[in-house]
């Protein structure tokens, strides 16, 4: 067991999930005197732990303390004042200038004087000095695989975002990638190739665009590892086409919003949950509801989640295709029989076949499928197989997730029976090597990426499109520069506001009947938020 003090700061949370990425098995403690270890000379120490009593930031030294004890106990004390001293001397950290505070030093008192946004910089560069020095440490304790260094977040990408549009060069960005976050080099050519390609997607940023999402939260099963808003048929199939009805109604009210703040919409995704689990009749209710109440006219793509093969029939394909959908995905998850009855899916390999093969005959010439490296029981030779299935099949687009063991999955809450199930990291560390050469092999470049809590091996998922087929609407929610406007329940609206830093979330319900009944409310919500902007700006 890890024992943490944290002393002269509140970041427990930050700390935490670096942690994490080390060993989940740690516990803070309040007071130095709840070490089992209570003699911090050093010397006195049967087993000498290692110091670190300064970190370089910028060319700064700021001065800090970090004890840590072989015998799995850290101690971390870290003054506030120092931080901020050093702060003021600094002339970039990522990718943000602090022009007229170079010259002055800050003492701790300065700090409440500081307007929000020099005092949210403030904060970010102690957090990310305190993350540095633990990194150091646990480096040294625990043999874990951390290509990431010290990010914790879900997306890598806009950090180089930020640099280039701070008129950082390519090796400047490489250099601090490396030293303020430990970042390996692999990852920083990861980020450095979907930056460039999301670039001609993002800028310039048009305010007035915003993206269109629409939750259809039904599935025929749940699957092991899924914690997404999704209810089975077998217990709420009963309310799909009431559930329509009252989509549509949050429908017609944002179209309104939209229409009132001179907004246009630029991509419509329509995910779940499983969307093919609406009948053909229900689908094609709920796609002219959206072309009748909202200008889809100039519209760059339109993606519907095709998603599992036992939902997918011709009736429902001609209704996509009548409705002029650009891209769809049909998702195998996996290409081995005995993992799909594993993780619950009740098709087979053959049926994900007969369904790409007769997307691709109804004239589908945008098709996406995702994989997830990882699953139970699965080694790097049932991976291969999979790659093989997919490349015969050749998509536009492929879409590869490493295994995240979430909270609200049945996975998670059967994790006693799991555990020995799962992948070892490095194993997955080479499905994620072997997955990136068959992309290349098939033509198919990286263009977005992000990673999620919980992944098994530190990693991440990534996108992997040929050239002219990325999928623009997962580029522009993933680095957030376009407002996400999301209708249904468990759906998630982002409002982005990039003259100030700002994002602000507007969730729906997710339980499906509660929906139903405040349909109203979730509209509201919505043009509580917009409405209070556009005021706030005129």
């Amino acid at each position: 067991m890890l024992e943490v003090l944290l002393k002269g700061h509140d970041y427990k949370y930050e700390v935490a999930e670096l942690i994490k990425m080390f060993t989940h098995d740690f516990k803070f403690i309040e007071h130095i005197e709840d070490f089992k270890v209570k003699e911090t000379n050093e010397e006195k120490l049967e087993d000498k732990p290692l110091m670190i009593n300064s970190l370089s930031l910028e060319g700064e030294t700021l001065s800090s303390e970090i004890k840590y004890f072989r015998g799995g106990q850290v101690f971390f004390e870290y003054t506030e004042k120092n931080s901020l001293e050093v702060f003021g001397k600094i002339k970039t950290f990522s990718g943000k200038s602090i022009n007229d505070l170079r010259e002055r030093k800050l003492i701790k008192e300065d700090f409440e004087f500081l307007d929000k946004e020099d005092q949210m910089i403030a904060k970010k560069v102690c957090k990310e000095t305190i993350k540095r020095s633990f990194y150091i440490a646990l480096k040294k304790l625990y043999d874990a695989y951390v290509p990431w260094g010290i990010l914790t977040g879900i997306r890598p990408v806009k950090v180089v975002h930020s640099l280039l549009s701070e008129g950082f060069n390519v090796s400047q960005i490489r250099e601090n990638l490396n030293k303020n976050y430990f970042i390996s080099d692999d990852k920083i050519d990861l980020c450095l190739n979907i930056a460039k390609k999301e670039r001609t997607f993002i800028y310039p940023i048009d305010e007035n665009k915003i993206s269109l999402y629409v939750s259809i939260p039904f599935c025929p099963t749940r699957c092991l590892y899924c914690s997404f808003p999704s209810n089975s048929l077998a217990d709420f199939g009963h309310l799909k086409s009431v559930y329509v009805d009252k989509l549509i109604e949050e429908i017609k009210a944002v179209s309104i919003l939209i229409k009132n703040t001179g907004k246009q919409i630029e991509t419509l995704y329509i995910g779940g949950g499983t969307p093919t689990t609406l009948s053909a009749l229900e689908m094609d209710k709920l796609i002219n509801a959206l072309f009748m109440e909202l200008d889809l006219s100039k519209i760059l793509e339109f993606t519907v989640e095709a998603g599992r093969p036992d939902t997918i029939t011709k009736e429902k394909l001609e209704v996509l295709k009548k409705h002029n959908v650009t891209r769809i995905s049909i998702n195998p998850q996996t290409m081995n029989d005995e993992t799909l009855e594993k993780i619950g899916r009740e098709h087979k390999v053959e049926d994900i076949k007969e369904c790409f093969n007769l997307a691709r005959k109804m004239g589908f010439n945008n098709i996406n499928m995702d994989i997830i490296l990882g699953l139970i029981d699965e080694d790097l030779e049932m991976v291969r197989n999979t790659l093989e299935e997919i490349k015969k099949l050749s998509p536009e687009s492929l879409t590869v997730h490493t295994m995240a063991v979430k909270r609200a999955s049945n996975l998670k809450i059967n994790m006693d029976k799991y555990k020995s199930k799962l992948t070892h990291d490095q194993e997955v560390i080479k499905m994620i090597e072997l997955s990136m050469k068959y992309a290349y092999d098939m033509g198919l470049k990286p263009y977005y990426m992000y990673r999620q809590k919980h992944m098994v091996g530190n990693l991440e998922n990534i996108g992997y499109a040929k050239d002219g087929y990325e999928c623009i609407y997962n580029i522009q929610v993933m680095e957030e520069k376009q407002s996400n406007y999301a209708l249904g329940a468990g759906s998630i609206s982002k409002f982005v506001y990039n003259d100030e830093n700002r994002i602000e979330r507007v969730e729906n319900v997710k339980n499906v009947e509660h929906y139903i009944d405040r349909v109203e409310e979730m509209t509201q919500r919505k043009e509580k938020e917009v409405y209070r902007n556009v005021n706030k700006s005129s």
